[in-house]
């Protein structure tokens, strides 16, 4: 299938890694051009020579929770490819803890970069799509059921959900869509971390999902570049579980 990507120019936060980068490689590997952002000078620079280098992708050192960040990125996609087409919105994982342990820094600092940055770049985002446009959120599978040990992602993650349905019904009349994934069990950095803080055995998490292991990031990549892609142009206002089928509602 050919999911319409040449040479359109997508901007992926947290793009140097984990699912962000996933994402990035797939809409590279289909045309795309890519605009990553990172939180440091060579995480940044081995991202963007992997991607093709200039003329493919270009890097940005950013951080969700600046104001200035939007304007930076949506500029240098202006400068580098001359178009913006939409944006995979990617951030680490807000500070595990339960609600006793977590202070007011913490929820502030996380409630910067997880949610008010989204919300932030998803708007600036928006005032510069066309007809065609994609906006797409990385939240989590806390949406749906909380998860013990990250009462900050159980409260961000579902509000950030609601943030983007509304998005979605209020840029729907222009032709831009949106849509929230949430990732399940994906062999990333991340997951590693979060299964050090827990004593629960790996092969019993493996055992709760369906298809009976943990996602790669290249499987979450390749389903969020089709979603944001022109072949899925009437999908928008939707959460994706990518998650192997652990999710046990409908």
């Amino acid at each position: 299938m050919d999911l319409g990507l040449k040479d359109r120019v997508y901007i992926v936060t947290g793009g140097t890694r984990g699912l962000g980068m996933a994402t990035a490689r797939a809409l590279a590997a289909e045309g795309a051009k890519v605009v990553v952002s990172g939180r440091t000078e060579k995480s940044v620079a081995d991202a963007e020579a992997e991607l093709g280098g200039s003329g493919a992708a270009a890097g940005v050192v950013a951080d969700n929770a600046d104001a200035a960040t939007p304007g930076r990125l949506i500029g240098v996609a202006r400068d580098a490819f001359s178009r913006l087409d939409g944006v995979l919105i990617s951030v680490g994982g807000p500070s595990a803890g339960t609600s006793d342990t977590i202070d007011d820094g913490r929820w502030r600092a996380d409630f910067e970069s997880v949610f008010l940055g989204a919300v932030r770049l998803s708007r600036t985002v928006a005032e510069e799509l066309a007809d065609g446009g994609a906006i797409g959120f990385v939240l989590s599978s806390s949406v749906y059921e909380p998860i013990h040990g990250l009462a900050v992602s159980n409260a961000l993650r579902p509000g950030l959900a609601g943030y983007a349905k509304n998005l979605a019904n209020e840029l729907g009349p222009r032709g831009i869509r949106v849509v929230s994934f949430l990732p399940g069990l994906i062999a990333t950095d991340r997951l590693r971390e979060l299964d050090a803080l827990t004593t629960d055995d790996a092969d019993a998490a493996r055992a709760g999902i369906p298809l009976g292991r943990y996602g790669t990031p290249e499987e979450f990549g390749r389903a969020a570049a089709f979603l944001l892609s022109p072949a899925a142009s009437y999908v928008t206002g939707v959460t994706v579980s990518i998650d192997g089928g652990a999710r046990s509602a409908f």
